[in-house]
């Protein structure tokens, strides 16, 4: 686990103060740490010693400097996770029992289409049900969706690695049970694809970035074993912007099937772009702070970023050990369930998985949910005509009363995007020190680069304070949660989703309609912790009563070609 690092150590306060004055320029590592040093140091951070505790500190702070190079002698990897581990549970939240088993209306009656290039939208459900009255054999299935990867890939931008040989061979078998009349579920015989920062044996996983390309890791993640285990069948590893941000990746920049001149936003580019385009009837993705959110908005699919600790993280490349969450990317909120109750639970690895039951029902009665939106996130409309207030509208319409939800609070929520940084710096620690860094893609000021090496600017003090003021946002979130259900907000309005992101509450995102442009929109269902059941219940019957995830991409949509 661990190694020698064959790189020259250097002392972190001398980089601060060599970064500082001269614009991180490198700086003389055999120069002794001086109090002059430690003193503009100080002035950095707002504080103004005076000589008397600067002579006192000396000798402490050169023994942290020594630690530090102690520390980098020892390379860490990616996978090993911090002693402390973050959990979003407050005293007083009950757990959803367990041993109820969902629900799932799989339509009888479900018969292939003439055009076979109609299966390329067909939901989870109808399937599921071809497959299960053998109308189609899923390495036929299988067959099919890599045949459209291969033809639209390029197109997208959106494959990294197509991984043929297992899919057909975990399809076969998939069959034999079928034939044998051991149907495992839903999802037995689906096709479906994840994130390129999930390891899977004998493929490469390059975490969408240049120093990571041909990066092979012996093991496979839990997720993937989970959806093995359920007979889905993985066909694809799919782009994600270098290192899980954006839609840039080493290749190349994902497209939005509504608009190929567009990316198709990140970090879950592929993921949202290849289940827009009818290339796949699902994908797994990741979020942080709008990885799953912000492709499933700008691509048009409904997209499930899950209470942090639903998911084991086991085999997914670590950004922030807080903050990463893992969800489900498809068309509908229900298919969002169903893949959901596939891959959620502890896994006996990932510490920070809370064993929650789950239990999802087709047609729940949602006539006495507690629903709220945050109107001052909500643009005016006077003509009524925005596809976020017709929502309200729509929600009305079915029986539905509707609660103004002050959203303020006194946390400084803008400030705590440091444990996102500080995290991430530290889980890519060696990327900075080697100065691989700059092999990545995208070197802009936001880019992750420049913010790993701003970050070694953020004091272990004030990190761990952010982390107690992150707990009172977490008081103050959960006791208005309270009061509600569901709540109802624009995917981007305010600062709900650096909110929800950091206090770790579910989110479903669906598509509600088009910008001016043509390019999809979105509505965002928020819940309490491990309550992703009522805010998929209402979601859904949102979704049947508008239609708007079965929009397709003109250009994917084989009944235009």
């Amino acid at each position: 686990m661990f190694k020698k690092r064959n790189t020259r150590p250097a002392r972190l306060l001398l980089f601060f103060v060599a970064a500082f004055l001269c614009g991180f320029a490198v700086a003389n590592l055999d120069e002794e740490i001086g109090i002059d040093m430690v003193r503009k140091a100080g002035r950095l951070f707002g504080f103004h010693f005076s000589q008397n505790q600067l002579e006192l500190m000396m000798p402490s702070v050169r023994v942290h400097m020594q630690s530090v190079e102690a520390l980098r002698e020892a390379s860490v990897d990616n996978a090993v996770p911090p002693a402390l581990v973050f959990d979003p549970v407050l005293p007083g939240i009950e757990m959803p029992v367990k041993g109820l088993e969902s629900r799932w209306m799989i339509p009888d009656g479900v018969e292939m289409p003439e055009n076979t290039g109609q299966l390329a939208f067909y939901s989870i459900p109808q399937l599921a049900s071809l497959l299960r009255s053998r109308k189609v054999t899923s390495e036929q299935l299988t067959t099919f969706f890599l045949n459209r990867l291969h033809q639209y890939g390029d197109t997208l931008e959106c494959v990294v690695t197509l991984t043929r040989d297992r899919a057909l061979s975990h399809a076969r078998r998939a069959d034999a049970e079928i034939a044998a009349g051991q149907y495992r579920g839903p999802l037995h015989g689906i096709p479906y694809g994840v994130k390129d920062l999930f390891s899977v044996e004998g493929y490469p996983t390059s975490w969408g970035a240049t120093p990571y390309k041909g990066q092979h890791l012996e093991h496979t993640a839990t997720v993937v074993e989970r959806l093995d285990e359920a007979g889905a069948v993985l066909v694809a590893k799919l782009t994600l912007g270098a290192l899980a941000m954006g839609d840039v990746w080493y290749d190349g920049k994902t497209r939005n099937p509504w608009n190929l001149e567009e990316g198709s936003s990140g970090s879950s580019a592929g993921s949202a772009s290849t289940v827009a385009a009818g290339l796949l009837p699902f994908a797994i993705g990741t979020e942080t702070l709008g990885s799953i959110v912000s492709p499933s908005t700008r691509c048009g699919v409904t997209g499930l970023r899950p209470t942090f600790g639903r998911v084991s993280r086991t085999g997914a490349m670590t950004l922030s050990w807080s903050m990463d969450k893992i969800g489900p990317m498809a068309r509908s909120a229900e298919e969002t369930a169903m893949v959901f109750d596939a891959i959620l639970g502890p896994d006996g690895k990932d510490k920070s998985v809370v064993d929650a039951g789950f239990y999802y029902e087709h047609d729940r009665d949602i006539s006495q949910f507690r629903v709220g939106y945050i109107s001052a996130f909500f643009e005016d409309d006077p003509g009524g005509k925005d596809p976020d207030h017709q929502v309200l509208a729509d929600l009305r319409a079915m029986g539905l009363e509707l609660h103004d939800v002050d959203w303020r609070f006194d946390s400084p929520v803008n400030a705590l995007r440091i444990i996102l940084h500080a995290e991430a710096a530290a889980a890519f620690d060696e990327l900075t020190t080697t100065g691989r860094d700059s092999l990545l893609v995208n070197q802009s000021v936001n880019a992750w680069p420049n913010l790993f090496r701003a970050a070694r600017f953020i004091p272990a003090v004030e990190y761990i304070n952010a982390n107690r003021a992150r707990y009172q946002l977490m008081e103050e979130v959960n006791q208005l949660m309270a009061g509600y259900d569901v709540i109802i907000t624009p995917s981007f309005g305010g600062n709900q989703l650096l909110v929800t992101n950091l206090t770790g509450h579910p989110c479903l995102v669906v598509p509600n309609g088009f910008t001016e442009t043509g390019t999809p929109r979105s509505i965002s269902f928020i819940g309490n912790l491990f309550e992703e059941d009522k805010i998929m219940a209402l979601a859904s019957a949102w979704q049947k009563k508008t239609g708007h995830h079965k929009q397709r991409p003109p250009f994917f949509d084989p009944s235009l070609h």
